[in-house]
């Protein structure tokens, strides 16, 4: 048998943008045919009205209809979890969560992401116990899922159509977060530590913390507006080459000792989310052609 090789998914946070209409997506195009249009330029999509509210399994299923055969949809997690409860108690939630069709999504099921709010400070325990109830496996979270509680009977999805490991991504935004002892914990639970490129915003680290690397781009200069150079686009491509390669390299965003290098290489998810002036599609593109070209 052939060894997996890894690769790297590169598309946007999310599709539905009223701006993109007339822009990126042609004059006329009925809404519920974009995202088959945006599946038919880039490899993945994270999905981010899951963070706003519990989605039905109707609505995944069409999603899988309507992209193609090898695509992959990371899917965001719920802000109730992450934001309004900030991981306290949360075991109810996620088993909701992981009951409102996400098992739909089948084999284009990849990472679910977990955004922390700003607010949100470094504490090792409370981060500790949640990223150790986050299922493995859609088997383990199929099982999670049957222990909704009555907001979800009669609309859950607790059925799968194979046992898969499921990824996990985190997103931090407290400066707290910037220390070994994070990355560490990270690595100890398998969960990759997102990349993300906030305009200075918010921490941006680099670390390499599991099996696969995941990358938010959510604006170069200027927070969700402002769009990549091609400069700036190749500088990313040149990282994305070598985390696909199974390298880890350390510099500036980084704050622990470098990762072993993982010869069989990581899978690599990069999401465009500087959607407010049409740039994330076209970035999307820009990128995935320079991954390919080398």
């Amino acid at each position: 048998m052939l060894a997996r090789v890894a690769r790297a998914w590169v598309g946007t946070s999310g599709w539905r943008y009223p701006p993109w209409r007339g822009t990126f997506f042609p004059e006329g195009l009925a809404q519920r045919r974009e995202l088959e249009h945006l599946s038919g330029r880039v490899d993945s999509i994270e999905i981010n009205g899951s963070f706003y509210s519990l989605q039905r399994p109707e609505s995944y299923r069409s999603w899988v209809a309507e992209t193609p055969d090898d695509f992959l949809f990371s899917v965001k997690g719920g802000r109730f979890i992450t934001h309004m409860k900030q991981l306290r108690d949360v075991e109810t939630p996620l088993a909701n969560f992981f009951a409102s069709g996400v098992l739909g999504l089948g084999p284009k099921l990849g990472p679910v992401l977990w955004q922390l709010p700003p607010r949100m400070r470094f504490d090792p325990d409370r981060l500790a116990e949640f990223l150790t109830m986050l299922p493995r496996s859609t088997g383990a979270a199929a099982e999670l899922a049957t222990r909704h509680d009555e907001r979800m009977d009669g609309r859950a999805l607790t059925q799968i159509d194979a046992d898969r490991p499921l990824r996990h991504a985190l997103e931090v935004r407290h400066p707290t977060f910037c220390r070994p002892e994070f990355v560490e914990l990270l690595r100890e639970q398998e969960l990759a530590l997102v990349v993300a490129d906030t305009a200075g915003t918010w921490p941006h680290l680099e670390d390499v913390t599991a099996d696969f690397v995941y990358v938010r781009l959510h604006g170069d200069t200027e927070l969700y507006t402002s769009g990549y150079t091609p400069d700036a686009l190749d500088e990313w491509a040149e990282k994305v080459r070598a985390w696909r390669a199974g390298e880890a390299p350390t510099g500036e965003f980084t704050v622990a000792p470098e990762a072993p290098r993982r010869p069989e290489g990581r899978d690599v998810f990069v999401y465009f989310d500087n959607d407010a002036k049409v740039h994330a599609p076209y970035d999307a593109i820009g990128l995935a052609e320079r991954l390919r070209a080398g």
